[in-house]
């Protein structure tokens, strides 16, 4: 049975059963570690990144070390603050009934240091396993902003829900992770892992509740149009959701993946001029 992977989150991949309908978002170690890889009705392998190690490093570097990715993380933040301030004051000043719905991995916790990790590890070699012992075992930092926008939710009353694609097998230790850092309302009911599509899992929550605010990294994490559309289609579709983004949408920067990785770059055609 073929296997597909998604491109979207943290930066690793899960083997994505299309029978069972899956929406992993880690998929950037598929470059080391499948080729030839059906990848959502494209053609998918592992060339894009092998050969070009470097292009992939620097997008690691900038994740991790560079002072502009903290400066984007505290204003997606602050855009949140704003939003969820007002949303709860036209709702009367309660937070109830009202929900946060946001993904974790590199919207919450940055987890730069296992992407940086899995580059030093030999070509062809499994990831999954490194992304599994991470969610388990790593030690993951709260990113930029995070600590305060989710006290202030929780101190208006606002439910939070923390969806994201991490494993399910492993949803003690990512509570464990987010308790640790101290983020509240991180228990089994709220946060909600790998099985159905995030949509679905969106849905459930609506039954219940009003999404004030949707936070993630990669688009999919708003609507399940994006999931597994070519390139072209998400600009698209980002037009036609464009009055969402900054109001109930906020989007934080990740350059470690996604399907523009696979893009090919479009140089300014210069006008040859005689000497």
């Amino acid at each position: 049975m073929p296997v597909t992977l998604w491109a979207a989150g943290a930066g690793f991949g899960v083997y994505r059963n299309s029978a069972l309908n899956l929406h992993p978002d880690k998929a950037w170690f598929r470059a080391w570690t499948y080729q030839d890889t059906d990848f959502q009705g494209g053609s998918m392998t592992e060339t894009g990144i092998l050969d070009h190690p470097h292009e992939h490093a620097m997008a690691i570097r900038y994740q991790q070390r560079s002072a502009e990715i903290k400066a984007l993380q505290r204003q997606c933040y602050a855009l949140a603050t704003l939003r969820l301030r007002a949303t709860v004051e036209a709702a009367g000043g309660s937070g109830a009934g009202l929900a946060v719905v946001s993904d974790i991995d590199e919207t919450i916790l940055d987890n730069a240091a296992v992407m940086a990790h899995a580059m030093s590890r030999p070509t062809g070699q499994d990831k999954i396993d490194i992304w599994k012992l991470w969610e388990r075992e790593g030690q993951p930092h709260l990113i930029p902003g995070a600590a305060d926008f989710f006290e202030l939710a929780d101190e208006l009353g606002v439910t939070i829900f923390y969806v994201s694609d991490r494993f399910d097998e492993n949803k003690i230790a990512t509570i464990a992770t987010l308790s640790r850092l101290g983020l509240p309302q991180a228990d089994a009911d709220h946060v909600r892992l790998l099985g159905p599509p995030k949509a679905e899992r969106r849905i459930a929550i609506e039954k219940s509740h009003r999404i004030i605010l949707l936070l993630g990294d990669t688009l999919h994490d708003f609507d399940d149009a994006f999931a597994g559309s070519p390139l072209e289609e998400q600009h698209r579709l980002t037009e036609e959701h464009a009055r969402r983004f900054g109001e109930d949408w906020i989007v934080f920067p990740n350059a470690g993946h996604g399907t523009w990785m696979e893009a090919e770059l479009l140089p300014w055609d210069a006008p040859i001029r005689s000497l």
